[in-house]
C-alpha cells in the first residue's frame, strides 16, 4: 500500500529553501522521495554554512533574488513539470528600519510581491500536474508586530493572497494553501533566541512550552501537499504551539 505522504516521482520547488523553515520543508519532501529543488540568495550551494541551518545535500539549487521580478522571470525552470511549489521566502529589517521607505520596499518585495510573481511563473506547470502551492506566512499576519510594520503587513497579505489564489486557481486543479509559523528557531529569529531574557519571555507565552522547529513546519507542508488535504483550499494553518491563542 502506497502512503498518502509518499512523494516518489513528485517534483517540488521550495523558494527560500536554503535555510531555516524552508530548508526543513525541503528535506521533509526529500525524505519522502520527492525530487526537490530550492531557490536561495547566494551564488552557489557551497556558500551556505550548515551552522546557520543550511543543509543542501540531495537538493538542487539555483540562486534567484526574488525581490527582483525580472530575476524571477529569468530564472530557469528546475523541472519539466512541477507538482508542489512552496513559497517560503522571507526577510525582515530590525531597528525600526521598516518604517523607512528602503526597508519597507525591500520587505514587501520579498515577502509579498514575490509570492505572486513566483506563483504566476509556475501556474501552467502546476495546472498540468494538478499540483499545489503552499505559502508560508506567519502569525504576525494576524496581529501587530512591534517595530516591523512591513513584516506584519506582508504576512497579512500572504494570508489574504492564499485565500484569493485558492479561489481563483481551484478551477485549474491547483490547490493553494498556507501555513503560519509561530516562533521557530532560525536565523531570522536570532534577535529573540540569542537573548536569554527575551527567549524566556517568549517561551512563557507558548502553551506547548517550546519553540517550533523547521521539521514541525515540514509536517504541515507535507500534509497540505498530500492527498490527505485534497479538499483543503485557500486556508492557512497556524502552526505555533498555541502561541496565538
Amino acid at each position: 500500500m502506497v502512503s498518502d505522504t509518499d512523494f516518489t516521482g513528485k517534483r517540488v520547488l521550495v523558494v527560500g529553501g536554503s535555510s531555516g523553515i524552508g530548508n526543513g520543508i525541503a528535506h521533509g519532501f526529500h525524505l519522502r522521495e520527492a525530487e526537490v529543488h530550492v531557490w536561495g540568495t547566494r551564488a552557489a550551494a557551497t556558500d551556505y554554512d550548515p551552522a546557520d541551518g543550511s543543509d543542501l545535500s540531495g537538493l538542487g539549487y539555483t540562486c534567484v533574488d526574488v525581490g527582483d521580478p525580472d530575476a524571477i522571470n529569468a530564472a530557469p525552470l528546475p523541472f519539466d513539470g512541477l507538482d508542489v511549489l512552496v513559497l517560503c521566502q522571507g526577510t525582515v529589517v530590525y531597528r525600526r528600519g521598516e518604517f523607512a521607505r528602503e526597508g519597507w520596499d525591500r520587505v514587501m518585495a520579498v515577502n509579498l510581491d514575490s509570492l505572486m510573481h513566483c506563483a504566476n511563473k509556475f501556474r501552467d506547470q502546476l495546472a498540468a500536474a494538478k499540483g499545489s502551492v503552499i505559502m508560508v506566512s506567519s502569525i504576525s499576519g494576524y496581529k501587530a508586530n512591534i517595530g516591523n510594520p512591513a513584516y506584519a503587513a506582508s504576512k497579512a497579505g500572504a494570508i489574504s493572497l492564499t485565500k484569493t489564489l485558492g479561489q481563483a486557481w481551484a478551477p485549474l486543479g491547483i490547490r493553494v494553501n498556507g501555513l503560519a509559523p509561530g516562533l521557530v528557531d532560525t536565523k531570522l529569529t536570532k534577535v529573540t533566541t540569542d537573548n536569554p531574557e527575551r527567549l524566556a519571555g517568549a517561551l512563557a507565552r507558548i502553551p506547548d512550552g517550546r519553540m517550533g522547529t523547521p521539521e514541525d513546519m515540514a509536517g504541515t507542508a507535507i500534509f497540505l501537499a498530500s492527498p490527505l488535504a485534497s479538499y483543503v483550499t485557500g486556508h492557512t494553518i497556524v502552526v505555533d504551539g498555541g502561541l496565538s491563542l
